[in-house]
């Protein structure tokens, strides 16, 4: 089992009084969501859950959805997530 490490760290405060935030961060992600959620109904939930972490990162990183999502799918087709389900 897994140690996720921000179970030690308290809420953070002042998060809650950026009222644009919800909305944006849920408006952003809703293509990486539908994709996921599409994505599992064919493979893996295991391997569409980390397709959809892998898109959300790289757009944190300044990447648009289609561009991650083509990023991940490179990966996926050279084989990069089979190595993960198999363990």
């Amino acid at each position: 089992m897994h140690q996720y490490p921000y179970t030690a760290y308290s809420y953070p405060h002042g998060y809650h009084s950026h009222p644009y935030l919800e909305q944006e961060t849920l408006g952003v992600t809703a293509p990486v969501v539908h994709h996921g959620l599409k994505e599992a109904k064919v493979i893996s939930y295991q391997h569409a859950l980390q397709q959809a972490v892998a898109i959300s990162y790289l757009m944190g990183k300044g990447y648009n959805f289609v561009t991650a999502w083509q990023i991940v799918e490179s990966w996926w087709k050279r084989g990069g997530f089979r190595e993960l389900e198999q363990s």
